[in-house]
């Protein structure tokens, strides 16, 4: 014996205004399993052409007719898929004859007072269009059976999708409306996934639709717009010696060694680097030598002019060069002995790497490391120029270090460079000086301590905040 399953619906079998009497509409196991096969095959879909195609030619396995058509969209619409073709001729007298034929049902339908929560069956036939649409009606013989049926399809905001259309020799039961309508359901689902989403401006157009709703979120931005905020610019900074001592070359020369490791505490008088002496003992040894050949020329002159008059002239030829000699072997030797540089104050040595100048030649006054005093250190911003906020001295900055990502250090802007200047990452940038609020060891950051800063500028309100970049690009790009 064949389950079945009892279903009571109320359906109206044509467009007349005349209604049909309530029917108990059986549905036995195979037409559920055909539903939920046809269900099944609208979900897996690929694309609305090919939902088209199942609808109008697969359900002939669950309701027998001789011919469907698939009408997309409200008025006017367009018949897309046919049954028994892979693809519709919109220029088929046919499919004209059909597009004509679902525009006025789909006229129809929409003439109501509202549409229904669940598309309904309907099934007419000639004589229900001879009064909208008579030229159809007259050609229904040369196309159609006599028993048709207009399924449409809404969506769940009510608005229409389109519809089918079925045409058979036998009328339509109660059974066939109740498995149509559930099937409508499974397709107006399917084909709403489909559907174009809404773009940003339809959104922004339904949220700002005149309503309660709409009136609040309008006053909450205003309200938000005007929220004083303050304006805020991050920029990488170091922690820097302030007043460092700078040690430079004494003359000109090839570095021979650096006696400290950076970052070393060094004591006054520590050497901290050495020249190369070779070249400049080997000018001292010259100058000795002349030296002692001069002093030696002016003995014997002086010796020979206490008893020759002509000889007592060149004693002060003698003597000028003897002089001379002199002060050649005291520079030679002053230069000797600048050769090793030693610290003039107590402090730390700041530099990068000793090989990088081990070997290296040097001219007078080049500057080779730092001495810094590592309880008097300062911070150090570069301010790109597209974040400058108008930064003034007096003004708050904070020091969030990369090595301490928990720790803060307030400080307030000493200086801001007039000029932008390139920094080592080839960034134009503002350079800014500022000394932190406390002094002492535990107060401040530790010397060549890197991250970024935090500078506080004005108050201003949040729709500028927001608006600041857009507008500076818009003005740059317009010319305004």
């Amino acid at each position: 014996m064949t389950p079945t399953s009892d279903a009571t619906t109320d359906e109206q079998a044509t467009t007349s205004p005349q209604s049909e009497p309530r029917e108990n509409v059986r549905i036995d196991a195979p037409q559920l399993a055909l539903l939920w096969q046809l269900a099944s095959r609208a979900r897996g879909a690929a694309n609305e052409a090919t939902l088209g195609f199942t609808m109008v030619n697969e359900t002939l396995s669950l309701i027998p007719y001789r011919q469907a058509a698939w009408w997309r969209g409200g008025a006017p619409g367009t018949v897309a898929a046919v049954s028994g073709l892979p693809q519709s001729d919109p220029n088929a007298p046919y499919v004209q004859w059909l597009s004509g034929l679902c525009r006025a049902l789909s006229h129809g339908t929409a003439a109501g007072a509202a549409v229904p929560p669940v598309s309904q069956p309907q099934a007419f036939t000639a004589a229900d269009l001879r009064d909208d649409a008579p030229h159809i009606a007259d050609e229904w013989d040369a196309w159609w059976p006599a028993h048709g049926l207009w399924l449409p399809l809404t969506g769940r905001s009510g608005g229409p999708l389109g519809g089918l259309v079925f045409a058979r020799e036998a009328a339509w039961t109660a059974t066939d409306h109740a498995l149509l309508a559930e099937l409508a359901q499974v397709w107006a689902h399917a084909f709403e996934a489909f559907g174009p989403r809404p773009s940003w401006l339809e959104q922004v157009r339904a949220v700002l639709r005149p309503g309660k709703l709409q009136r609040r979120v309008l006053i909450s931005l205003a309200v938000l717009c005007v929220i004083p905020v303050r304006l805020t610019v991050l920029a990488p900074a170091e922690v820097t010696p302030k007043d460092p001592f700078v040690v430079r070359a004494p003359l000109d020369g090839v570095i021979d060694r650096l006696y400290v490791q950076p970052n070393q505490p060094v004591q006054s008088g520590t050497p901290l680097l050495g020249l190369d002496p070779t070249t400049l003992q080997s000018r001292y040894a010259l100058a000795r030598k002349d030296f002692d050949t001069a002093q030696e020329e002016y003995r014997q002159t002086a010796q020979l002019a206490v008893t020759d008059d002509r000889n007592r002239l060149d004693m002060a030829d003698r003597k000028g060069k003897l002089d001379q000699s002199a002060v050649q072997l005291d520079y030679t030797a002053a230069q000797l002995a600048r050769v090793r540089v030693s610290a003039t104050r107590a402090g730390v040595a700041v530099f990068a790497d000793p090989n990088e100048w081990t070997g290296k030649a040097v001219a007078v006054g080049e500057k080779v490391l730092l001495l810094a005093d590592p309880s008097h250190v300062e911070l150090t911003a570069y301010v790109p120029i597209a974040d400058n906020v108008d930064v003034k001295p007096g003004q708050t900055i904070t020091l969030y270090p990369k090595s301490s990502p928990l720790a803060t250090y307030d400080a307030h802007i000493d200086s801001v460079a007039y000029r932008a200047e390139p920094t080592p990452d080839g960034v134009l940038a503002y350079r800014v000086k500022a000394t932190f609020s406390e002094a002492g060891a535990n107060a401040q950051p530790p010397l060549g301590a890197m991250g970024t800063a935090r500078i506080h500028g004005n108050w201003v309100p949040l729709c500028y905040y927001v608006l600041r970049r857009p507008l500076t690009l818009a003005r740059q790009w317009l010319g305004w």
